[in-house]
Parts: C-alpha cells; sequence; structure tokens
C-alpha cells in the first residue's frame, strides 16, 4: 500500500516538472509526512490543458452517500481497477498525477516496525498514477479527491513490503492524463512495478509515524 509520502519541492519546481499550464493561486510549502485525508497538490486534464490543484487524498466516489468512504479508499489495487464500482469510472475517464519525491513504507524488525524512505535512485519528482472524482453534498458543495494506486513490489521494495504505489516513467504521463486513453488494455502496461535498479531506500526516524510531525528532519537517513 502507500499511506504516507513527501513532496519536498517548491511550486515553481513542480509546475515546471509536470509542465503545468494552469494552477492555483496557492503557495505550496515543502511537505515531509503527507498523510490520508490531507490536500494534496495533483495534476489532471481540464479543457486540454494541464492543471494543478489540491485534493483531498482519500478517493469519494460521486455516488457515495457518506464522504467518510474516502477515508478506506486512498489506495486502488491495479488488479481490480475495472471490477471495483468504486474506481471503475474513474480509471476510465478521471486519472491524475500525484507529484511525489518519496513515499514511505514499514519494515518488520525486532521490537517493532521501522519506517524506510523509498525514492528514485537520482532523487529526482515522479508522479503516482491517481485517480480523482468530484463529490456533491446535499446543500451543492464539490469536493475532489483522489486515490493512488498500488502494484505488486519491485525486488528491492518487497524487502520492506509487498506492495508499491505505481510510479509512472515520464513518457507514460501524457497518456495517463489523456482521457481518450480510457481502454483498459492500453493503460495495465502503465501499472507494473518500478524497476528496482532506478530505486534506493533507507531507514528513517520513527517520528514519521505520526502524522502532525512534518518537518526536514524527517527525512534523513538514521
Amino acid at each position: 500500500m502507500c499511506g504516507r509520502f513527501t513532496l519536498t519541492a517548491g511550486l515553481r519546481e513542480i509546475v515546471e516538472r509536470f509542465q503545468v499550464e494552469e494552477h492555483e493561486n496557492q503557495a505550496h510549502l515543502p511537505r515531509y509526512n503527507i498523510a490520508p485525508t490531507q490536500e494534496v497538490p495533483v495534476i489532471l486534464m481540464a479543457e486540454g490543458q494541464r492543471k494543478l490543484t489540491s485534493m483531498r487524498w482519500g478517493l469519494i466516489p460521486r455516488w457515495a452517500k457518506d464522504p467518510s468512504i474516502g477515508n478506506r479508499l486512498i489506495n486502488a489495487r491495479s488488479e481490480s481497477l475495472t471490477q471495483k464500482p468504486a474506481f471503475r469510472r474513474s480509471f476510465q475517464r478521471y486519472r491524475c498525477l500525484v507529484p511525489a519525491d518519496s513515499f514511505y513504507e514499514w519494515k518488520r524488525v525486532d521490537g517493532g516496525k521501522q519506517p524506510i524512505r523509498i525514492m528514485l535512485a537520482n532523487e529526482e519528482l515522479f508522479a503516482f498514477a491517481g485517480l480523482w472524482d468530484r463529490w456533491d453534498n446535499e446543500r451543492g458543495e464539490s469536493y475532489q479527491s483522489f486515490t493512488i494506486i498500488t502494484t505488486r513490489a519491485n525486488e528491492k521494495v518487497k524487502e520492506v513490503h509487498e506492495r508499491m504505489p505505481v510510479i509512472l516513467h515520464l513518457a507514460e504521463e501524457a497518456a495517463w492524463l489523456d482521457p481518450d486513453w480510457g481502454d483498459p488494455e492500453l493503460l495495465s502496461p502503465f501499472l507494473e512495478p518500478y524497476e528496482a535498479e532506478a530505486m534506493t531506500l533507507y531507514p528513517v526516524s520513527k517520528a514519521v509515524n505520526t502524522p502532525k510531525n512534518d518537518q526536514v528532519d524527517l527525512i534523513r537517513p538514521l
């Protein structure tokens, strides 16, 4: 699964890396411990342009009666995207990029669990494959939310956890955002584990266990 990640880049770097053409006037600060239910920068296609907007982490399908369902839908398994009602429509029409530069998983060790930071070996920004949706309450207020797709772990991440988030290659990002790419057979090759040799990982402080902690010390190797 993917339950925590980081986005330590500034707004300008995110806009340049992902060729964003429209973004809300927001002051994005570096984030070192992003957790479910929080507002996160997400990139989608809007009127043919890449738009950077804030969404709540935890997908609330538009048919949901209770928004609390989003607390259980922070991840979507790649193997069941076309079967699960919560994800099927978004997989076909509402895909997004979730900018990040690392994620955390917890490795079982003697005496408990050790948090591990996992990232690309070149330490560059990347995008998780995400799905989003818009939910309206009875007062007509709209909320946008997203989920991160997961797949089986590669050989390196498998040392920590059996699953990992889907990290898209740069060449796949445009097609992933394109609403005309709705055929699961065309999209399924994007959902493979990222190459193990292109990734690195290291243990970090257990302070990352608490979502309210969000400072640079969290990403420093032990």
